[in-house]
């Protein structure tokens, strides 16, 4: 369960990086850090459509909210690059 913390206070930081405009660069970066973790669990244990405890099957729902995620994390970079450390310096905008 120790990663599933770990994961989880990895999300809630990205997400509240994401809602300040100054660090929504960084917090796009963590999250397309955490995602890329979750499609590749996806893709290695899970699968794509994930059966869960009730014996229900979610129909891909999951693994097509992470790609949306994935996608938009990387659009958020893009527009905010010139925020990104490392990344940022010298980039047009």
């Amino acid at each position: 369960p120790w990663g599933r913390h770990a994961t989880g206070l990895a999300e809630i930081a990205a997400a509240v990086l994401l809602v300040v405009p100054k660090t929504a660069a960084v917090g796009a970066l963590l999250s397309l850090l955490v995602i890329t973790g979750a499609i590749g669990s996806h893709m290695t244990k899970l699968g794509i459509n994930v059966t869960m405890p009730d014996g229900t099957e979610d129909g891909g729902t999951m693994f097509g909210m992470a790609l949306a995620i994935f996608l938009a994390s990387i659009v958020v970079m893009f527009l905010r690059r010139a925020q990104l450390p490392l990344i940022g310096r010298g980039t047009p905008r």
